[in-house]
């Protein structure tokens, strides 16, 4: 009888060593899966910040708040690349002559003024390139899932655009691209819930966003950095 009672006791501490151990290992996945999501929604917003600081170069100097339009920009549009040939010396410099001068210089064919300044050899000419090849290397990169926030199953990233005042008066055009923790971490059963309700709280104590974003449309211009830089 002994001998049973030992056994069962055996199967019960063996069972309770495992609910333990499957306990631990499920915390582990589960904050490895939060981790990888978070990772993949990172990665995407800063291809956006990619396409609105190109879009705002060649947009006077306006970012989008059309996802329609900043993809199109995405698929069709084309960066400006200048190709140097040349340097100025410090002898130039010193003459007073910068890249845009000599520039110009050379760009207006006068002979005589291009040999009276040492820019025989200088060149600078653009090359306008594709923009999605150029700024894209990802070979899964499609232009169109820009909008839609991973994990989400259809939900799209908030895209804001407008101009602000600074505390000096200055009109500065900002963005900002919210993707709040609700969206990607859809899903993830009750844990998941349980997260998304606790990130919620905390970032309203704090008076931050409940999620991750790039930028801030509001009065803490931030060069577009994300949240979590």
């Amino acid at each position: 009888m002994k001998k049973v009672i030992n056994g069962i006791l055996a199967v019960c501490v063996l069972a309770l060593l495992f609910i333990c151990w499957r306990s631990i290992q499920d915390d582990q996945d589960f904050n490895a899966e939060v981790r990888n999501r978070e990772s993949v929604v990172k990665a995407r917003l800063l291809q956006i910040r990619s396409a609105e600081e190109a879009y705002k170069l060649q947009h006077e100097g306006t970012y989008c708040a059309d996802w329609s339009v900043l993809i199109d920009f995405v698929k069709n549009g084309r960066l400006p690349i200048i190709m140097k040939q040349g340097v100025l010396s410090d002898a130039q410099m010193d003459k007073g002559l910068t890249e845009a001068k000599a520039a110009a210089i050379v760009n207006s064919g006068d002979e005589k003024a291009i040999i009276e300044n040492g820019l025989q050899d200088f060149r600078r000419d653009t090359v306008w390139v594709s923009l999605i090849d150029s700024l894209y290397k990802e070979d899964d990169f499609v232009a169109d899932s820009l909008r839609y926030i991973p994990f989400s199953k259809g939900d799209t990233f908030e895209l804001i655009a407008c101009p602000n005042t600074t505390r000096s008066g200055t009109i500065i055009q900002v963005m900002e691209c919210n993707a709040p923790d609700s969206s990607f971490l859809k899903g993830m059963g009750k844990m998941g819930d349980r997260l998304i309700y606790n990130r919620a709280e905390e970032a309203d104590a704090k008076g931050a966003y409940p999620g991750l974003k790039i930028g801030d449309a509001g009065n803490n211009w931030n060069n577009n950095a994300g949240n979590w830089e």
